[in-house]
């Protein structure tokens, strides 16, 4: 039988620290939101539909990275492990290592929207039932615990999406050396990274001709408006994606259409027409980029299999 181990933050709780993030960050200067705000139901939801997209290369491809290497990653899994994927969203990656490993006998998703973590749990369970699942709904970012039941049993890490390029570098690492901690000694990690490639095709990825990526973005606004009682006029603001070649990355942001002022948790915050919220950046990595950035949070390379047009990677990391 299996052992449930979701323990999500209570309501009040969450609620308050998403209003005091808002709040920091509607106050800041230039305004910013952050980004793991995106992801309630609503949010989950138009991430998938955004992961079918045909100008969205990122998905299919690490999709198709890991289907045409599963045997060889499986031949680096322990026996008795157990997968703990980080931002688990969709099951559907984590289901070709399942696949693929018999001898992982255990399925950790941690996620922050408990709701959709709940649905894509008991979707596995019943298309693995050799596989126990421990869903975890907490924020990944921050300290954690794994399950009990899970003690002594080798911990294989999941990470993938190039989530790990929402993050500014010391952040990343932070968070890597994080994983370390919560998965164990001689633990391995399994992570994607989105590699550098032609602007024009990171910026057809991120405005999408049927607008869905700037749905997503504006569900940040209206999750605010649901849950703190705000009054953001979504049709205010737009979706915005540009390329910031010295940096590295695609910068989103959501700007003013105009002059106005929109209330929050009893603030009243303006805004300039033009003005921007910065609400997440995707770093690009190279194959040494991404290799010095693991390295210096305490993580050996591996293995790194990319796709023939080399625009994704995904990397088997050891903890030195």
């Amino acid at each position: 039988m299996t052992v449930r181990a979701l323990r999500p933050a209570p309501r009040d709780q969450a609620t308050e620290l998403f209003a005091a993030d808002v709040a920091t960050g509607l106050s800041a200067n230039p305004k910013q939101l952050l980004p793991k705000y995106f992801y309630d139901e609503t949010g989950s939801q138009l991430f998938e539909e955004i992961t079918r997209l045909p100008e969205y290369y990122l998905t299919r491809t690490e999709l198709k990275i890991l289907r045409d290497n599963a045997a060889a990653i499986s031949a680096l899994i322990p026996r008795d492990s157990a997968l703990v994927e980080l931002g688990a969203g969709s099951a559907i990656k984590a289901k070709i290592l399942l696949e693929a490993a018999p001898q992982i006998s255990a399925y950790v998703p941690v996620d922050i929207s408990a709701e959709f973590l709940g649905n894509e749990a008991a979707k596995l369970e019943r298309d693995i039932p050799r596989v126990a699942v421990y869903p975890v709904a907490a924020d990944f970012t921050k300290p954690f615990e794994l399950p009990p039941v899970l003690r002594g049993r080798p911990c294989v890490g999941f990470f993938p999406g190039s989530t790990i390029g929402n993050f500014e570098p010391h952040e990343a690492t932070d968070l890597l050396r994080q994983a370390g901690h919560i998965l164990g000694q001689d633990a391995l990690l399994i992570i994607g990274a989105d590699l550098a490639k032609d602007q024009n095709v990171l910026h057809v990825a991120y405005n999408d001709a049927a607008g869905v990526t700037a749905k997503f973005n504006l569900n940040l606004l209206a999750r605010i408006n649901r849950e703190l009682g705000a009054d953001f006029d979504l049709g205010a603001f737009e979706h915005h994606a540009c390329y910031n070649r010295e940096r590295g990355r695609i910068e989103v942001y959501l700007a003013s259409r105009k002059r106005q002022k929109v209330h929050v948790g009893g603030k009243t915050y303006e805004f300039r027409a033009g003005e921007t919220i910065h609400t997440e950046n995707s770093y690009k990595f190279t194959i040494k980029s991404f290799n010095a950035l693991v390295r210096g949070a305490g993580w050996a390379p591996v293995t790194v299999y990319t796709d023939p047009d080399q625009y994704f990677s995904v990397h088997v990391l050891k903890q030195k």
